[in-house]
């Protein structure tokens, strides 16, 4: 017999239908889920088939798929309470499930001990994966090995906009834009201690290297959608279809498996092999084996940042201690960072951590909603007053929350803002996680949405009204806001509260411009390469958004490219 149920995932409900027969679980089908592509896939490919071969949903959730994990375990437990089976039972396996080791995707390649490549790159971010592409496209036999069972770091779950002056998008629309700008707004935003050398090539590789992911690599763009990041004179973030950057590192794993790239994901790197004073390998451990793999041309780190350990961050920046919630993807802890200060590579910047300051204050969620902020939304604080210009860099408009009652401050738009930026309609599963928390509402009135959260209702009606003003005259008198300015007249109107929480490490390694990590003395550590946010000089004291990806991809690709051609070099 058949039996549905229904459970709570990271992106909402899952529903599965349970075919039993003599107690026995013979199959499991997924009817329908709204979880975030690759990021789920190994959970939905092992829970399922590890309860069927277990009969019980005692198991346990795969790294880096928990929340998902979880869903799936509940909604088979569901249709088994359908079933007949024993509710308290069940539900006491369930709390026993998350005591259980994590374990690792079951369809992981398994990586020999002692292979051999010609190149080994650490992390499946942006970085890693188009330095895999690079690299393989040259001839060089390339293994990308990541610790997580999912790829993508926090590329994948970014905003999906990448800062490319003169892209499709900006040309359709007639945006005038060019190097020079760019460049100078990257100088600007990091208060001019930016790494110069990396900064030219930042800038001058950008639309090169968005051709090549069109062409080459297959990567496909909204037409005519841009992003206003805080920090540029005019939208010049071109972005990925589909939600977050999915399109992105699905069709970068596509085209590195197309060419002949090994990805071993659920590895975890511990160290460098050293020999004669080059990096020739690394060690690593999977399924609690330990494992030596060696590499003919060397090693490129693109681990990415330290945000999320807590003990690095309060190293540099002490007040960013364990009351800050953090944006990244679990797992981004620093391992490329101490593993290069083990071999005695310089860093440079260390100190130099940005929050993200759209984001949930539980959770520390990155707020895809909360991107109404670029297309109109205004902020305001528990006494209804704007305190900040809206499209200010990150780190200012930060602060400028952390300066307010509670820390936090409330983003407001009504229905002109959301009829242009959908943030609701293209994110219902963060709504819903939004509202379970009473973190958002949706309401007729300015006064209900003060009356929810507690705000100065006459001042915030003054608030609107003089921001509204503003708008007719399309001037912000107040704080001089960039970008389109849209009125705040028609309901229903959205309320959110947001917080800053730890997003980027500015700090890392020090490269020359061939990306091979130098030492304290500025000579190069042979063998050793570093990409994308594990780098550190290139953004200096402020990263402005929409720049991580084209970083990492810019820098990610030249790194497979010149590892190949590093003899040819010297």
């Amino acid at each position: 017999m058949k039996f549905k149920g229904i459970g709570n995932g990271y992106g909402g409900e899952i529903e599965v239908e349970v075919s039993i027969n003599n107690r026995k679980i013979e199959s499991i089908e997924i009817l329908r889920h709204d979880e975030t592509k690759v990021i789920s896939d190994p959970a939905f490919e092992n829970i399922p088939q590890n309860i069927i071969k277990k009969n019980s949903i005692l198991v346990p959730n795969v790294s880096g798929c928990s929340m998902t994990s979880r869903g799936i375990r509940e909604a088979i437990k569901n249709a088994l309470i359908a079933a007949g089976e024993d509710a308290e039972k069940l539900n006491e396996q369930m709390i026993e499930a998350e005591t259980l080791e994590k374990i690792a995707s079951n369809y992981t390649v398994k990586l020999k001990d002692r292979a051999e490549f010609d190149v080994i790159i650490i992390g499946s971010g942006g970085a890693g994966l188009s330095a895999a592409i690079s690299a393989a496209s040259k001839g060089a036999s390339v293994a990308v090995i990541e610790k997580s069972n999912t790829l993508g770091g926090n590329t994948l779950v970014s905003m999906g906009g990448i800062n490319i002056p003169q892209n499709a998008a900006q040309l359709k629309k007639n945006i005038v834009d060019n190097t020079e700008s760019f460049y100078e707004d990257i100088i600007i935003g990091g208060d001019t201690e930016n790494k110069v050398e990396q900064v030219s090539i930042l800038v001058e590789n950008a639309l090169d290297t968005y051709n090549w992911l069109k062409e080459y690599v297959g990567v496909e763009f909204k037409e005519d959608a841009l992003i206003h990041f805080g920090g540029h004179k005019v939208p010049r973030a071109t972005v990925f279809k589909g939600k977050y950057a999915i399109e992105l590192i699905t069709k970068l794993r596509t085209k590195a498996l197309e060419i002949g790239v090994k990805i071993y994901s659920g590895v975890k790197t511990k160290e460098l092999i050293l020999e004669n004073d080059r990096v020739i390998g690394v060690v690593s451990v999977q399924n609690e084996n330990t494992i030596s793999t060696f590499a003919k041309f060397g090693v490129i780190l693109a681990t990415g940042g330290f945000s999320g350990n807590i003990e690095l961050r309060k190293k540099y920046a002490p007040n960013l201690d364990e009351r800050y919630k953090t944006t990244n993807v679990s797992g981004i802890t620093g391992d490329g960072h101490m593993m290069c200060e083990s071999v005695g590579a310089a860093f440079m910047h260390m100190n130099y951590i940005q929050t993200f300051p759209i984001s949930n204050p539980k959770t520390g969620e990155l707020s895809h909603i909360g991107g109404s902020r670029f297309d109109g939304a205004i902020l305001v604080n528990k006494d209804g007053k704007r305190f900040v210009e809206e499209l200010d860099r990150r780190d200012i408009v930060s602060e400028g929350i952390l300066n307010q009652k509670d820390g936090v401050a409330y983003l407001l738009w009504g229905q002109e803002i959301e009829s242009v930026n959908n943030a609701i309609k293209n994110n219902l599963s963060e709504l819903a996680r939004l509202e379970k928390e009473k973190l958002f509402v949706k309401v007729n009135s300015l006064e209900e949405g003060a009356d929810y959260f507690g705000i100065d209702k006459q001042t915030l009606l003054d608030t609107v009204n003089k921001y509204n003003k503003f708008v007719e005259n399309k001037k912000d008198e107040e704080f001089n806001r960039r970008g389109i300015l849209l009125p705040i007249k028609e309901a229903p109107f959205y309320f959110q509260t947001v917080a800053p929480a730890v997003h980027h490490t500015m700090g890392g390694v020090v490269i020359n411009k061939y990306n091979q990590v130098l030492n304290a003395e500025n000579n190069i550590i042979s063998g050793l390469y570093a990409c994308g946010e594990i780098v550190g000089g290139t953004h200096g004291t402020n990263r402005l958004g929409g720049n991580a990806i084209t970083e990492v991809i810019v820098f990610g690709k030249r790194a497979g490219e010149h590892i190949v051609d590093f003899t040819n070099v010297f």
